[in-house]
């Protein structure tokens, strides 16, 4: 893997010279062009990594235009991940490339240097696997409690009645936030992830979150509770408490991190599992595959999707970018690329060393890996312990949605 920093490239508008091994670099013939209206806006079910699949096909880099921003689309395992562990010169300060330049900030998301190191020390208590292990109890009765609530029924859409609804409410009760408030968060992690590309409906949802945790915050440092708010409230940074705009932003990057990556992941797994019978009907009679069959839905639906900001000319493996543009990575293209997974195109359950992308790479390697694969080793095999033959609804037409990748609606009939 090279990485030259470089001034002296021509500009991607104009002559870039031959591609690199093979390469297919833009102001070349035949250069493919990338649409972020396109690749972000909604599409029916698997749709979106099909897409992602068929880029990677195309050309190892692409390039367009998102909001009058170039953007480039990295498309192989290699350079995606050289991507991720380069934060020096892919910055993450800015996670979507129609937004270059944002007035906001999640933390420790968009943190870099030895701020991001000091935050994610702070944070990486209460994510650690023993910190995890203490929330299973719950996670246990709380989907339990949601399956009680739909069983009965012989069938239920299962993102609205469920996905989205267990890792919600696992969440708000950890963080010490008002159960009866969840419909609301769900209304804001909506807009600000799946419409992330559409800074009219994504920012002024998280302006109202910030409000929210502002007046929260507040009222834990009156009346501290047994919960991770109020002990966020008395954080310090090297002896320095720390400052309010940067508490409210941990928390909306927490609240964005743990809202919609495991319901999403809960949702592409059981679409799978209720098209797929061999899988599933193996599952229940080996459980023990569990474990490495969640591991291989992770990568094989890698929904997640993000972007970096160049903050010096590069050159990626022959593709001359610029400061100031942005690099788009979709996780999917990454996890299935046939390069680093043989038979990438099937589900294999107990496929052996499984180095996905699903939670990313590098400093900004996803802080909530241990706590997302809890709940799902809680919540796929206890459903399956209580309804384990179900099936798509006859005709249903499942949509997806753009932002983070993910499904609007599943719907399941059981006897």
């Amino acid at each position: 893997m090279t990485v030259q920093h470089d001034s002296q490239h021509d500009s991607p508008h104009g002559p870039a010279g031959p591609a690199a091994h093979g390469r297919v670099i833009h102001g070349s013939p035949g250069c493919p062009a990338a649409s972020y209206t396109d690749i972000m806006a909604p599409m029916r079910a698997g749709e979106h990594l099909a897409l992602f699949d068929q880029q990677r096909e195309q050309a190892d880099f692409l390039f367009g235009d998102a909001g009058g921003h170039d953007f480039w689309v990295a498309t192989k395992i290699d350079d995606i991940r050289a991507i991720l562990q380069d934060g020096d010169t892919f910055s993450s300060d800015s996670l979507v490339a129609s937004d270059p330049n944002p007035e906001y900030r999640w933390i420790p998301e968009m943190l870099g240097g030895q701020e991001h190191t000091k935050w994610r020390q702070l944070l990486g208590q209460f994510f650690a696997p023993s910190a995890v292990e203490k929330l299973k109890p719950r996670m246990y009765e709380v989907i339990n409690e949601i399956i009680d609530d739909v069983i009965d029924q012989g069938g239920c859409d299962f993102v609205h009645d469920v996905a989205l609804r267990y890792p919600t409410t696992v969440f708000v009760e950890w963080m010490g936030l008002p159960t009866a408030d969840i419909p609301l968060f769900q209304h804001w992690e909506t807009e600000m992830m799946h419409n992330s590309h559409d800074t009219e409906r994504s920012v002024p949802a998280m302006t109202a979150v910030i409000d929210y945790f502002q007046n929260l915050v507040a009222e834990r440092r009156r009346a501290p509770q047994d919960d991770l708010l109020s002990i966020a409230a008395t954080w310090q940074i090297d002896g320095v408490p720390v400052d309010d705009n940067d508490l409210l932003a941990t928390c909306l990057g927490l609240f964005i991190a743990a809202l919609d990556s495991v319901g999403g992941q809960l949702g592409y797994s059981m679409m799978h599992l209720a098209t797929h019978e061999s899988d599933r009907k193996r599952l229940l009679a080996e459980p023990k595959l569990w474990q490495s069959g969640i591991e291989e839905l992770l990568r094989y639906y890698s929904f997640v999707v993000t972007s970096r900001k160049i903050t010096r000319d590069v050159d990626l493996n022959g593709c001359p970018m610029k400061a100031g543009q942005m690099v788009f990575v979709a996780m999917s293209a990454a996890s299935r690329d046939p390069q680093e997974f043989p038979d990438a195109d099937k589900v294999i359950l107990d496929r052996k060393a499984n180095r996905h992308l699903a939670f990313g790479a590098g400093r900004h390697r996803c802080l909530g890996s241990h706590l997302a694969r809890a709940e799902l080793m809680v919540a796929l095999p206890e459903w399956h312990r209580r309804i384990p033959d179900y099936r798509l609804v006859e005709g249903s037409i499942l949509e997806e949605h753009g932002g983070v990748i993910g499904l609007d609606n599943l719907p399941l009939i059981w006897r």
